[in-house]
């Protein structure tokens, strides 16, 4: 047998052991990793839930995490040396590994409506999953020519999700349907300039996405809505869509702006705090936002209907934008992550005191 044979053969048992290796500990538990301090500037008490030993990630902002009744929470980790997606229950704080095999993109795990599954890339795999240890249901498979990015969107029934992917030349949406078995999707958007964020419109099957860096468009026929270098959501009906204005000008304050898809109306909600990251609440009536201030690091609450801000607590991210900070679905905790202590981590702050419950 030649040489390069027998290294092949010893390279593939190799591999194939460490992927029987990894999937060996799906189900594993984690103990508690959770550490309270009251923050420095603000004296709030805050509860950092993962070990900054080693790297944890929230899902895309614009992705769902915690379960809606507010007891368990979806993230990713590298403890195992790659990124695995794991389920916390935010009472005990024990987390469980529920997925293995190929490393699992940090950004691309989404809850799919009634928080029994979650669809999630991994490799050129979009998968769905129950939220249990168990064997994943893969839907779609990037063909070759192509490469899957960070884009990822679940529509608000789960009927479909839609995914970004890079070719050599040229990017495209692609709309796959969950119910189904594996299937080739149905390209919705292709362009030769990049395409990423992809968001799901509540109520309907259009698609918000960011074109050649800036421009807000929709899907189906790529209308130009907003040009901003900020992140955007929709509003909970999905009448308009609420994003961060971030002026060039650094003597300019960064906004928080609504615009109305239907009338093309486009106005102010509120100046902030410099916010390059944000989240809303269920009814969109507080926003949370992640400060770029190097005098004041910090995760702040915006309340829209007098525009006062308050401040929760620091963050001191190396990048404020990769904070990312949401509410969880019941508006009575905001999440959000920093690696202030180390690797990626992330921390949660109860709000009950400053936010009214909302329907979860």
């Amino acid at each position: 047998m030649p040489s390069d044979a027998r290294l092949t053969r010893r390279a593939l048992l190799t591999a194939t052991g460490a992927i029987i290796a990894t999937r060996a500990q799906t189900g594993s538990a984690v103990p508690p990793e959770f550490k309270h301090y009251a923050d420095a500037a603000t004296e709030i008490p805050v509860w950092r839930l993962t070990d900054p030993a080693h790297t944890s990630m929230l899902p895309a902002w614009h992705l769902s995490a915690a379960l809606r009744r507010g007891h368990a929470l979806l993230y990713s980790n590298d403890r195992t040396g790659q990124m695995q997606v794991y389920r916390m229950d935010l009472k005990s704080g024990e987390s469980h590994q529920l997925t293995g095999g190929d490393p699992v993109n940090a950004s691309a795990i989404a809850l799919l409506p009634g928080d029994r599954e979650f669809a999630y890339l991994a490799g050129r795999s979009l998968a769905v999953q129950i939220v249990k240890p168990t064997r994943p249901r893969e839907v779609y498979r990037t063909p070759d020519g192509f490469e899957p990015t960070d884009g990822l969107t679940v529509s608000h029934d789960g009927a479909f999700a839609v995914i970004a992917e890079k070719g050599a030349a040229k990017w495209r949406l692609r709309k796959v349907l969950l119910n189904r078995g594996t299937t080739g999707g149905e390209m919705i958007v292709e362009s030769t300039e990049d395409i990423r964020d992809p968001m799901a419109r509540p109520g309907s099957n259009d698609v918000l996405y960011r074109q050649n860096g800036n421009e807000l468009r929709l899907a189906p026929g790529g209308r130009l809505l907003v040009t901003t270098s900020g992140p955007a959501i929709w509003s909970p009906d999905g009448a308009s869509i609420l994003y961060l204005n971030i002026p060039t000008d650094l003597a300019q304050p960064n906004s928080i702006r609504t615009f109305d898809v239907g009338t093309g109306k486009d106005s102010l909600v509120s100046n902030t705090s410099r916010f390059v990251s944000f989240g809303r609440n269920a009814d969109a009536s507080v926003f949370v936002g992640a400060s770029a201030s190097k005098a004041s690091p910090a995760v702040l609450l915006l309340l829209r209907s007098v525009r006062r801000e308050l401040t929760l607590c620091e963050h001191r991210a190396s990048n404020p934008a990769l904070v990312m900070p949401r509410f969880t679905p019941d508006s009575q905790r905001v999440l959000f992550q920093s690696d202030k202590n180390g690797h990626m981590a992330i921390y949660a702050v109860n709000v009950e005191r400053f936010v009214e419950q909302t329907d979860d």
